[in-house]
């Protein structure tokens, strides 16, 4: 790993200030918002599960690279994605991301640097965003869950709020031709037992979505 791709891993408080604010009040809650709307007639269900502090991680199901806006675009607070660090070694990504307050992460060991960002981001007013499925999943079917976020929770001492989307995964171009349903269940509190809390995520996921889990595919996540 790079210098440059180490600061985008470890990253200060100070990352998460009023201008990266601004930018994803601008890009998300503005014109992907507009997108989400008239295209896809958004619904949203559960904001008043969502804690008025910002100690917790928003911890969705995943199905499209729309999934990181659209949560930027609903939730009250900035969310503060990781991104897998590959990204970041494509330029004009990499600056959009960065703006965009994402977290570059090795997917097959969370390192000491990520446990120190997030518990960064906790001293800004951001929450920090992490799709416990590791990449985009099929629609139906909650897979491949990686166990580190809920260890990630724990060190950081950071509660998770599920969240169900559906129809992300549907290309639509046309004027409400498509229909995108987000529903944000009620908090797991990171005091449970790791197993616990993965049980509780996948449990919740299955109720907001419909969906159903495949055991076979949940996985352990080393080095957090």
């Amino acid at each position: 790993m790079t210098k440059e791709m180490k600061n985008y891993s470890n990253r200060p408080a100070e990352t998460f200030n009023k201008w990266r604010t601004l930018f994803m009040i601008i890009v998300c809650k503005f014109f992907y918002m507009i997108r989400f709307k008239l295209v896809y007639r958004l619904k949203v269900e559960g904001l008043e599960n969502v804690p008025k502090d910002n100690e917790y991680m928003v911890c969705p199901n995943h199905l499209s690279t729309l999934d990181p806006p659209l949560m930027c675009a609903v939730m009250p607070r900035s969310v503060a994605f990781m991104a897998k660090q590959e990204l970041f070694n494509i330029r004009f990504l990499r600056w959009w991301i960065d703006w965009l307050g994402a977290i570059a992460v090795n997917r097959e060991s969370l390192g000491p640097s990520t446990v120190k960002t997030v518990k960064n981001i906790k001293k800004s007013e951001w929450v920090l965003g992490i799709f416990p499925e590791g990449t985009r999943g099929v629609t139906g079917v909650i897979s491949d869950v990686n166990k580190g976020f809920a260890g990630l929770a724990k060190l950081t001492k950071c509660n998770i709020l599920p969240v169900g989307i559906v129809g992300t995964d549907e290309v639509k171009r046309l004027p409400f031709s498509g229909q995108i349903t987000v529903k944000i269940g009620k908090p797991i509190s990171y005091n449970e037992d790791t197993d616990d809390i993965i049980s509780k995520w996948i449990s919740s996921v299955e109720d907001l979505t419909g969906f159903k889990h495949n055991p076979i595919e949940t996985k352990d996540e080393q080095g957090v």
